[in-house]
């Protein structure tokens, strides 16, 4: 959403802009320097620029701007629908996890993850969202953890998801670091709020769902040693919002762990990877698909929002979709 708002900023500022030299001008008054116009066109609003010229009938004799601002308007249309189509065509990753810690009973069983929301805007109410969640027909949904961002927290838009997630199948949801930097008042209260709902907060807590054991472990849980704590005889999911404590996870008795965090490394550079990490590390290892460690199989899913950087490149925003198979 950041983008989104840059961009109906920059182009509001831009029309008001010309729109005051054109009155300045009438005025003999001190203008705006005709530099300061084109770099508002230059930096993202060139349809406020364009249209200030059509509607106030200023500067169309001048070729600096009745033909670099009609061209830069033309240059932004085509950047900004394929941002934008970058940051919100959704995508479904299916993945399925094979084993004989699977009973026969959870055979086929969908689990959808939905991870690093951060506030971001898929229809009114998040119904495209919602509507690509349902036609995966999950059994249960596993939120891993930034559904709400720190930097630009609407919980209205978490709250409308999670309206309409429990109406499709139980929801179970993890904190991640940008629940974490919350104010806690505010943010306990969006917690009940969303319990109200039937969403169960698996912060650091387990549940027994439909014959296995799903397990979370809360942000600021991460570091602490989980050797042993859960049960080798039995299949044992463990939702955590950060991939980079694997080492942990695996230690801890886990069949499968559902993470995300790293926004599939923001741009995907063909034949290098992810570029950058939330926490501006280069080239992370870990930013998207299923890893194996030992007997553990870990997800990182892409997420679908953004945070810090406002722009995805080559990298869809993604639900992934895991099916459990009982080995034969």
């Amino acid at each position: 959403m950041i983008l989104v708002y840059y961009l109906l900023l920059i182009n509001i500022v831009a029309f008001t802009f010309y729109g005051l030299d054109k009155f300045f001008a009438v005025k003999h008054m001190r203008r705006i320097s005709e530099a300061s116009l084109i770099l508002l066109a230059g930096i993202g609003g060139a349809f406020g620029a364009l249209t200030g010229i059509l509607v106030f009938h200023h500067k169309t004799r001048k070729k600096k701007f009745y033909v670099t601002v009609p061209v830069l308007a033309g240059v932004f249309f085509l950047l900004n629908g394929f941002f934008l189509y970058q940051n919100y065509h959704l995508v479904v990753t299916e993945y399925e996890y094979k084993s004989a810690e699977v009973p026969a009973s959870l055979d086929g069983y969908v689990i959808v993850q939905i991870s690093d929301l951060h506030n971001q805007w898929f229809g009114f109410d998040e119904g495209v969202l919602l509507d690509r969640i349902r036609a995966c027909e999950p059994d249960i949904i596993v939120v891993t953890g930034d559904v709400l961002d720190s930097s630009h927290t609407r919980y209205a838009f978490a709250e409308d998801f999670f309206r309409g997630a429990v109406e499709i199948a139980p929801v179970y949801y993890i904190t991640g670091n940008h629940e974490e930097w919350l104010p806690r008042n505010r943010f306990n209260r969006f917690l009940d709020e969303i319990e109200q709902m039937g969403v169960i907060c698996l912060d650091d807590r387990e549940a027994e769902v439909d014959g296995f054991l799903l397990a979370g472990v809360a942000e600021a849980s991460l570091g602490k040693d989980l050797s042993g704590k859960y049960p080798a005889d039995r299949l044992v999911v463990l939702l955590a919002h950060e991939p980079g404590y694997y080492e942990n996870y695996g230690k801890s008795g886990s069949d499968v762990v559902l993470t995300g965090h790293n926004h599939g490394g923001q741009f995907i550079l063909p034949g290098k990877g992810g570029l950058v990490s939330p926490d501006l590390k280069f080239f992370p290892k870990l930013y998207e698909g299923m890893h194996q460690y030992g007997d553990m199989s870990m997800i990182i899913s892409r997420g679908l929002g953004n945070s810090v950087i406002p722009v995805r490149i080559n990298n869809y925003p993604e639900i992934v979709k895991l099916t459990l198979r009982t080995e034969e």
